[in-house]
């Protein structure tokens, strides 16, 4: 019987932590960080998202601003708010909550947040570093993403904080990302090999693809198919890493339906060492990163700002 990672848990104590080095940057710097999210239309879902995402920012101390836009909103509307909060130096991080609605192209308006204020980690620049294994480093003591200078993806940089708190071993081992896309399953592939991990990415055309999540000491399921992941697929003591959030009809609930992962829950924890639940896995986790690249991008501006500063000053007037 798997141990369950319990990402509320993990959550809740990273908080902790980042509250703690935003009255850091308060003390030191003078300065604290504040994020801006940009909601469009009124999809219940994305609502309770930005709601969980303002009481965390509330939690640790950043501070966070609201825009939101009716389903109707042009896009020039939307790029020009964000060039304004590009052009703001007090705003340290830009979100804009996905999905936007058809008539707006998701990717122009993505592309168009400056790369040190997109904390999302999706800013072509930001991918780019990613790939270039700027996050490689010997050793896990020389591990950290508050160490570098750009921002990684939250989702994929909550799963590999999961495994890192949790006691996981990634240097040698077999690791399989079932799913491709640019949100989770390229850049946790990434991130797991620049941790020495052996990385296979499983996705629609992989041939036998039980085989192969068979060989995997760590899964991460990121696929968006309910439940596709069957417990006979796990090596015997795999690591489970839940990213799926589904949802299935369930007439014996209040709201006629409940949420499921990526993996079969009852089969998989049968014979897995550890796996994340759904809900209270991963999602927390999502959250509890972006405050974190919040953070960053903040202290890395102040940083800038003081050596500004300073080298200006030992120069002396001109």
């Amino acid at each position: 019987m798997a141990t369950l990672i319990d990402g509320n848990a993990t959550a809740k104590q990273i908080r902790v932590e980042l509250k703690g080095k935003v009255q850091e940057l308060q003390e030191d710097f003078g300065v604290t960080p504040e994020l801006a999210v940009i909601l469009v239309g009124s999809r219940t879902d994305s609502a309770t998202y930005v709601r969980s995402k303002k009481k965390a920012c509330e939690e640790t101390g950043i501070v966070s601003h609201g825009f939101d836009y009716p389903e109707e909103v042009s896009q020039e509307e939307l790029l020009s708010k964000i060039q304004e909060l590009n052009n703001n130096p007090a705003i340290n991080g830009i979100l804009v909550q996905l999905p936007l609605p058809s008539h707006i192209n998701e990717r122009v308006v993505l592309d168009s947040i400056v790369q040190h204020k997109d904390v999302d980690g999706l800013h072509p620049l930001n991918v780019a570093q990613l790939a270039n294994t700027k996050t490689h480093a010997p050793g896990r003591s020389a591990w950290s993403f508050d160490n570098i200078d750009f921002h990684v993806s939250c989702t994929p940089q909550g799963c590999i904080e999961l495994l890192d708190r949790s006691g996981v071993a990634i240097e040698g081992k077999e690791a399989v990302v079932i799913g491709r896309s640019n949100m989770v399953g390229i850049p946790v592939a990434l991130l797991l090999m620049q941790r020495n991990a052996t990385v296979t990415i499983a996705h629609s055309r992989t041939q036998d693809i039980a085989a192969t999540v068979k060989r995997a000491d760590i899964v991460i399921a990121a696929v968006g198919r309910a439940e596709m992941v069957k417990g006979s697929w796990l090596k015997p003591g795999a690591v489970v890493i839940d990213v799926g959030i589904n949802s299935v009809d369930d007439a014996t609930t209040k709201k006629g339906y409940r949420l499921v992962g990526d993996c079969n829950f009852n089969e998989c924890k049968e014979v897995a060492s550890l796996i994340t639940p759904v809900p209270g896995g991963v999602g927390p986790m999502t959250i509890a990163m972006l405050l974190r690249n919040t953070i960053n991008g903040c202290k890395r501006a102040a940083v800038e700002a003081r050596d500004h500063k300073e080298s200006a000053a030992e120069q002396g007037p001109k």
